[in-house]
This record gives structure tokens, C-alpha cells and sequence, in this order.
């Protein structure tokens, strides 16, 4: 038996690549037809590497868990309220729901929000704008005044 030359292998192996490598260029070098607009060219950093882009998504099913809950602090809220009243466990439930659905809504606006101002980080700007257009006329003035009450209180006792 014979072995092939070290040259027919190399050139054999060499042929099969660039066969492979020119059938792909064909398939993908044909544009395809798109309604959309060209692209940009992606902008290059001095050292000739794309710069990558600063925000990246993080996509979640739900982004509360099912464990994390509000329910512990309804009762206390309402004790400094009113004093001597008490929250059945089906209003506990929806308060809790209901606290959960406000909050990814305004998560959500505040992220649309900073991605339209080409940010990459939530501001308290983003979170004011949302609550504004989530929550209508005096309801959302005084979500704000409330906010900006306990923020300020945070921070002179932190």
C-alpha cells in the first residue's frame, strides 16, 4: 500500500475547503429582497473592532417570582391607617396582584422611556415619566409627591 504524498493531501484537503467555502459564499452573497431599509455600517473603535452594543436585553418570562410578595406589608400599612381594621386573605391576594401588575408596568414604560433617550440605565427621570403616564390626573400627581416624600425621608435618615 501506498500512502498519498503529504502535497496530495494538503491539496486535496485545501480544494475541499475552498470548494465548501465558495458554495457558501454564493448561497449567502446573493441579497435577498427586504421591504426595509439598507442598513448602517456598523461603526468601528480605533483598534478597527466593532463596538458592541451598551445596553443588552435580559429577557424573562416573568420578571417576579411567584414567591416574591407585597402581602406582609398591607397589614402594616393599614395598621398605621386605621387602627383596629383588618385585610381578609382574598384582598391580600388582589392587592398583591394588583401591586405586582403596576410595578412591570412601570418597569416597562421606564424602559421604553430609556431606550428612546438612547440610554442604557433606568434614571428616576424614566420612573416620574412613567408613573405620570400610567397613572391618571391627581392619582398621579400625588404618586409623585408621595414618592419624592419617602426618598427624601430615605435619605436624610440613611
Amino acid at each position: 500500500m501506498a500512502e498519498p504524498s503529504s502535497d496530495n493531501s494538503e491539496e486535496s484537503l485545501v480544494t475541499k475547503e475552498t470548494c465548501t467555502s465558495e458554495m457558501e459564499i454564493s448561497e449567502f452573497s446573493k441579497p435577498e429582497p427586504c421591504d426595509d431599509e439598507p442598513r448602517k455600517a456598523k461603526k468601528k473603535t480605533a483598534k478597527g473592532r466593532r463596538r458592541r452594543r451598551c445596553c443588552r436585553r435580559r429577557r424573562h418570562s416573568s420578571r417576579l417570582n411567584s414567591s416574591v410578595s407585597f402581602a406582609t406589608y398591607f397589614p402594616r400599612v393599614l395598621k398605621q391607617v386605621h387602627t383596629g381594621l383588618s385585610i381578609s386573605h382574598e384582598t391580600l391576594n388582589i392587592m398583591d396582584s394588583f401591586v405586582k401588575d403596576m410595578f412591570e408596568r412601570i418597569a416597562e414604560e421606564a424602559g421604553r422611556l430609556t431606550r428612546s433617550n438612547k440610554r442604557c440605565t433606568i434614571m428616576s427621570e424614566d420612573i416620574q415619566t412613567a408613573v405620570r403616564l400610567l397613572l391618571p390626573g391627581e392619582m398621579g400627581k400625588y404618586a409623585m409627591s408621595a414618592a419624592t416624600k419617602s426618598v427624601i425621608r430615605y435619605i436624610t435618615h440613611k
